[in-house]
Protein backbone atom coordinates (compact mmCIF):
# COMPACT_ATOMS: atom_id res chain seq x y z
CA UNK A 1 0.00 0.00 0.00
CA UNK A 2 1.43 3.65 -0.83
CA UNK A 3 2.04 6.06 1.29
CA UNK A 4 -0.22 9.42 1.83
CA UNK A 5 2.13 11.33 -0.16
CA UNK A 6 2.81 8.70 -2.86
CA UNK A 7 -0.85 8.20 -3.35
CA UNK A 8 -1.39 11.98 -3.46
CA UNK A 9 1.43 12.51 -5.91
CA UNK A 10 -0.36 9.82 -8.17
CA UNK A 11 -4.07 11.20 -7.63
CA UNK A 12 -2.96 15.52 -7.65
CA UNK A 13 -0.03 15.25 -10.29
CA UNK A 14 -2.33 12.16 -12.00
CA UNK A 15 0.59 10.18 -12.81
CA UNK A 16 -0.54 7.01 -14.37
CA UNK A 17 0.39 3.71 -11.89
CA UNK A 18 1.95 1.09 -14.11
CA UNK A 19 3.31 -2.28 -13.90
CA UNK A 20 4.44 -5.46 -15.53
CA UNK A 21 1.31 -4.99 -18.12
CA UNK A 22 1.39 -1.83 -19.00
CA UNK A 23 5.05 -0.46 -18.72
CA UNK A 24 5.64 -1.06 -22.42
CA UNK A 25 2.59 1.05 -23.56
CA UNK A 26 3.48 3.86 -21.23
CA UNK A 27 6.80 3.98 -22.19
CA UNK A 28 6.19 4.18 -26.20
CA UNK A 29 5.55 8.04 -26.25
CA UNK A 30 1.86 9.03 -27.99
CA UNK A 31 2.26 11.46 -31.09
CA UNK A 32 3.84 14.86 -29.46
CA UNK A 33 4.72 12.79 -25.99
CA UNK A 34 8.21 13.27 -24.78
CA UNK A 35 10.48 10.18 -25.09
CA UNK A 36 11.90 10.15 -21.87
CA UNK A 37 10.11 9.42 -18.65
CA UNK A 38 10.84 9.33 -15.03
CA UNK A 39 9.74 5.96 -13.35
CA UNK A 40 9.21 6.27 -9.15
CA UNK A 41 9.88 2.80 -7.65
CA UNK A 42 9.07 3.53 -4.23
CA UNK A 43 9.69 0.53 -1.91
CA UNK A 44 7.95 -0.37 1.36
CA UNK A 45 7.00 3.20 2.40
CA UNK A 46 6.82 2.02 6.01
CA UNK A 47 10.91 0.94 5.75
CA UNK A 48 11.88 3.35 2.88
CA UNK A 49 10.19 6.65 4.37
CA UNK A 50 12.54 8.48 2.02
CA UNK A 51 10.18 7.61 -0.59
CA UNK A 52 7.46 10.28 0.93
CA UNK A 53 10.23 13.03 0.35
CA UNK A 54 10.69 12.19 -3.32
CA UNK A 55 7.09 12.23 -3.20
CA UNK A 56 7.25 15.59 -3.27
CA UNK A 57 10.07 16.93 -5.26
CA UNK A 58 8.75 14.61 -8.30
CA UNK A 59 6.47 17.28 -9.32
CA UNK A 60 8.88 19.96 -9.32
CA UNK A 61 11.11 17.73 -11.00
CA UNK A 62 8.34 16.81 -14.17
CA UNK A 63 7.82 20.54 -13.84
CA UNK A 64 11.17 21.51 -14.53
CA UNK A 65 11.58 19.25 -17.29
CA UNK A 66 8.40 20.21 -18.03
CA UNK A 67 7.64 19.01 -21.88
CA UNK A 68 11.17 16.80 -22.07
CA UNK A 69 9.78 14.18 -19.15
CA UNK A 70 7.19 12.57 -18.37
CA UNK A 71 6.52 10.43 -15.24
CA UNK A 72 4.42 7.21 -13.75
CA UNK A 73 4.35 5.73 -9.96
CA UNK A 74 5.30 2.20 -10.14
CA UNK A 75 3.00 -0.31 -8.27
CA UNK A 76 4.99 -1.50 -4.96
CA UNK A 77 3.56 -5.21 -6.82
CA UNK A 78 5.34 -4.71 -10.16
CA UNK A 79 8.56 -3.32 -8.01
CA UNK A 80 9.85 -6.66 -7.93
CA UNK A 81 9.25 -7.94 -11.40
CA UNK A 82 10.49 -4.61 -13.29
CA UNK A 83 13.65 -2.99 -11.00
CA UNK A 84 16.21 -5.17 -12.85
CA UNK A 85 15.25 -4.22 -16.11
CA UNK A 86 15.57 -0.41 -15.43
CA UNK A 87 18.88 -0.71 -12.92
CA UNK A 88 17.28 -0.35 -10.04
CA UNK A 89 19.24 -1.31 -6.95
CA UNK A 90 17.91 0.80 -4.09
CA UNK A 91 14.59 1.93 -3.21
CA UNK A 92 13.28 4.59 -3.58
CA UNK A 93 14.49 5.31 -6.86
CA UNK A 94 13.95 7.45 -9.92
CA UNK A 95 14.41 5.72 -13.09
CA UNK A 96 15.06 7.73 -16.28
CA UNK A 97 14.34 5.90 -19.25
CA UNK A 98 14.33 7.35 -23.54
CA UNK A 99 11.55 5.04 -24.31
CA UNK A 100 11.98 1.51 -23.08
CA UNK A 101 15.90 1.95 -22.37
CA UNK A 102 16.90 2.84 -18.66
CA UNK A 103 19.81 6.12 -19.39
CA UNK A 104 20.29 6.85 -15.31
CA UNK A 105 18.88 5.65 -12.07
CA UNK A 106 18.61 8.17 -8.95
CA UNK A 107 18.24 6.34 -5.91
CA UNK A 108 17.02 7.60 -2.58
CA UNK A 109 16.63 11.52 -2.04
CA UNK A 110 18.70 14.09 -3.85
CA UNK A 111 20.02 17.23 -3.06
CA UNK A 112 17.98 19.66 -6.18
CA UNK A 113 21.01 20.43 -7.93
CA UNK A 114 21.98 17.02 -7.99
CA UNK A 115 18.64 15.96 -10.19
CA UNK A 116 18.74 19.13 -12.49
CA UNK A 117 22.34 17.83 -13.19
CA UNK A 118 22.24 14.15 -14.34
CA UNK A 119 18.54 14.65 -15.84
CA UNK A 120 19.87 17.10 -18.00
CA UNK A 121 22.28 15.08 -18.96
CA UNK A 122 20.09 12.22 -19.07
CA UNK A 123 17.65 13.78 -21.34
CA UNK A 124 20.57 14.60 -24.29
CA UNK A 125 19.66 12.96 -27.16
CA UNK A 126 22.88 11.13 -27.24
CA UNK A 127 22.94 10.25 -23.22
CA UNK A 128 24.05 6.41 -23.71
CA UNK A 129 21.75 4.13 -22.19
CA UNK A 130 22.26 1.71 -19.33
CA UNK A 131 23.78 -1.86 -19.39
CA UNK A 132 22.61 -4.16 -17.60
CA UNK A 133 24.69 -5.21 -14.38
CA UNK A 134 26.24 -8.05 -15.54
CA UNK A 135 24.70 -10.34 -12.91
CA UNK A 136 24.88 -10.77 -8.92
CA UNK A 137 27.28 -9.41 -6.36
CA UNK A 138 29.15 -11.20 -3.57
CA UNK A 139 28.86 -9.23 -0.49
CA UNK A 140 31.75 -10.20 1.77
CA UNK A 141 31.99 -9.20 5.83
CA UNK A 142 35.16 -8.79 7.88
CA UNK A 143 35.43 -7.01 11.30
CA UNK A 144 32.08 -5.26 10.39
CA UNK A 145 32.83 -3.92 7.09
CA UNK A 146 31.02 -4.78 4.21
CA UNK A 147 33.00 -5.18 0.74
CA UNK A 148 30.79 -5.92 -2.66
CA UNK A 149 32.55 -7.13 -5.30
Amino acid sequence: MPSVLVRALSERARLPLIDETNIDAFLAPAAGEPDNAALFFTGDPSQRPEADDVAVVLPHILQAFQGRLRGAVVLRTAEDKLKARFNVVVMPSLAVTRRDQPVGVLGKIRDWSEYVEKISAWLAPDAPVMVPSGGPKVEITHAGKEIVR
